[in-house]
């Protein structure tokens, strides 16, 4: 990164030069991410595509967009460095239904590490409700509001990582490999978690801020919060609200998109919440037709 594209994305995060490495500078570092860039698949929701170039990733955060995990770690991961951070690119894999086995290091996910005052860290900033501050890389539990994460070694991933998010929104956990990788590692994951028509990030435009208290989330129409107080939740139903409700709490204005694809972009997420709503009504005519939740007989 060139000089001043640090000082361009140290002013996106709101700090200044943060000097010479240090945890508590990381720690800072790592909650400005999550608090000012957020996670959004919405290029991938509108079929523009992306690559997972740090080069390409910072170049979407200076004009003020997010992006999923390889966006905002890589991004993040090209800072860090460019600041004197020893940063390390890990295969990993997101565990987002705790009904299932966890996926392992599939590439999934891209997890990082830093090497500082004596000590290893994970940070991570592409990880929707992860550790709103660095975790030491050792096994214990550590509880940022509200929730609990905690560090194991993976029963998945031999001689790997697992990262438990106790009482998560958005995922159980990820497991992660000790070996560095690269951008080439994640390029067919990439190619199809943002190509395929059945990938949740092209089906579904997902927005989430992390902050120190919970987490935002938009996903279609439905805006909620996750906090201590709980979760809670509503729909935005004109194309105002929406517009509004991404520029005030996600920060993000899409003012690198046409208005042309601005509104292809409201006009597709509304019809997609109509057909949810649609389907989840004949669903609920279906089984009521068939006596689903009806006591059994005896």
């Amino acid at each position: 990164m060139q000089k001043a594209d640090v000082r361009r994305y140290l002013r996106r995060l709101g700090l200044p030069d943060p000097g010479r490495p240090s945890v508590a500078a990381l720690g800072a570092l790592q909650a400005a991410h999550l608090e000012r860039v957020p996670y959004e698949t919405l290029d991938l929701y509108l079929g523009r595509p992306t690559t997972v170039d740090p080069a390409d990733s910072v170049a979407r955060v200076l004009r003020g967009r997010g992006g999923y995990c390889y966006h905002l770690n890589g991004a993040f991961a090209a800072l860090l460095r460019a600041l004197g951070y020893p940063v390390v690119w890990h295969l990993a894999g997101v565990h987002a239904n705790p009904s299932v086995p966890p996926p392992g290091a599939d590439g999934g996910h891209l997890a990082l590490t830093v090497a500082c005052e004596g000590e290893e860290w994970l940070i991570d900033a592409g990880l929707g409700d992860g550790p709103f501050e660095p975790l030491p890389l050792r096994p214990g539990i550590w509880r940022q509001d509200p929730f609990r994460y905690g560090l194991r070694p993976s029963p998945r991933v031999p001689g790997g990582w697992r990262l438990d998010v106790m009482d998560g929104a958005t995922c159980a956990g990820m497991d992660f490999a000790t070996a560095s990788a690269g951008p080439g590692d994640f390029a067919d994951r990439h190619a199809a978690l943002s190509g395929d028509p059945g990938s949740p990030f092209v089906r579904t435009a997902s927005v989430i801020r992390r902050d120190a208290e919970g987490v935002d989330m938009l996903r279609g129409l439905v805006l909620s919060r996750r906090d201590a107080a709980g979760r809670h939740a509503r729909e935005l139903l004109t194309a105002a609200d929406w517009f509004t409700a991404l520029a005030d709490i996600f920060g993000l204005t899409l003012a690198d998109l046409p208005e042309e694809e601005r509104l292809a972009l409201w006009r597709r997420v509304a019809a997609d919440h109509r057909d949810r709503q649609a389907a989840g009504e004949d669903a609920a005519r279906a089984a009521a037709g068939a006596g689903v939740g009806e006591p059994a007989a005896r």
